[in-house]
């Protein structure tokens, strides 16, 4: 990630607190073709950009949870909008972390707000997603390893501080 990016973010970038509240943020640059005749970041394109967001988190190589990247699917998909994603607002921040660490899956929780919206503040987008490790050989769901359990586990818990 470019200096300049992490500079315009708004705010630290990467995986931050104590194990077992750590919280990981990501910043994406929004770009002109994600709004809508609204000007607003198209529903669509929102979802794009938090699965972008999850990408150096989960399955970034040298990451426990690298593995997650030949399997995983998603099961339930929630999005709150609390407030509007502009063009302007990039990049957007996408904090990240977990609220349930199973056997076979993981809720996340993925907050978005934008570059001059502090992390205290409400944010525009609130995203639950649970997503379930895959064999896609064997075409079906399988336990997650303890090493991606516990590395998930690090970032467990309702709200970040």
């Amino acid at each position: 990630m470019s200096d300049t990016l992490v500079y315009e973010a708004g705010g630290p970038l990467g995986i931050s607190g104590e194990p077992g509240r750590r919280v990981f943020t990501a910043a994406l640059p929004v770009r002109w073709s994600d709004q809508d005749l609204y000007h607003h970041v198209n529903h669509a394109r929102m979802i794009t950009l938090i699965e972008e967001a999850r990408i150096p988190w989960l399955f970034e190589e040298g990451t426990p949870t690298a593995t997650l990247a030949a399997g995983a699917v998603m099961t339930d998909l929630r999005v709150r909008y609390r407030g509007q994603v502009k063009y302007a607002d990039g990049p957007i921040r996408v904090r990240m972390w977990c609220e349930k660490v199973g056997g076979a899956l993981v809720v996340l929780r993925h907050q978005v707000r934008g570059r001059h919206t502090p992390d205290d503040a409400p944010p525009a987008v609130d995203c639950t997603a649970t997503v379930a490790a895959f064999d896609l050989a064997a075409q079906r769901p399988r336990r997650l390893s303890r090493a991606e359990r516990d590395y998930l586990r690090e970032f467990l818990h309702e709200e970040p501080a």
